[in-house]
């Protein structure tokens, strides 16, 4: 079982990178995560929606070439469907047991991800109605994981 988080972006505060970093840590025992942390395009000045669709464009690119192809991919987006953290360690438990052993969760850039992204995923994951900053949610995602994975080891976690 191989999960991955590809991401658009560093995380640039220090207390993104702890929190990062513990999660990472914390789930080692249980579902170790590789990070895959891509360069985000630059943001033009005065964006046209032509501008945008050419900088996420260009991310979905460099998204898709970090996916391995048989890879089952989790796009997290917020036209996805969301899910209780007991119903996130369920998917992750049938998706094992289904032998996807190689599970690519996708967090896009600031302006999101491309069609071609979302259209390459087996399953659209929101974390909420409301809009996050991509390095908040690589930190709420990696929660969520550790979550899931307590759940699944029938270990307590907090409610």
């Amino acid at each position: 079982m191989a999960v991955s988080i590809i991401c658009v972006g560093k995380l640039k505060e220090k207390f993104f990178q702890d929190a990062a970093q513990e999660y990472i840590k914390r789930l080692g025992r249980l579902m170790p995560v590789n990070v895959v942390e891509l360069p985000d395009e630059k943001e033009p000045a005065a964006p046209s929606p032509a501008l945008c669709e050419a900088v996420m464009r260009r991310e979905g690119e460099n998204i898709l070439k970090h996916i391995p192809q048989k890879a089952y991919v989790i796009a997290m987006c917020i036209e996805g469907k969301m899910l209780d953290s007991e119903k996130l360690a369920a998917k992750m438990t049938d998706l094992f047991t289904q032998g996807k052993s190689d599970v690519v969760f996708v967090i896009g850039g600031s302006l999101g991800l491309h069609p071609t992204v979302t259209a390459r995923a087996d399953f659209k994951l929101s974390m909420s109605p409301m809009t996050f900053p991509h390095q908040l949610a690589r930190v709420m995602l990696l929660e969520q994981l550790f979550r899931a994975a307590k759940i699944n080891a029938n270990e307590r976690y907090h409610k």
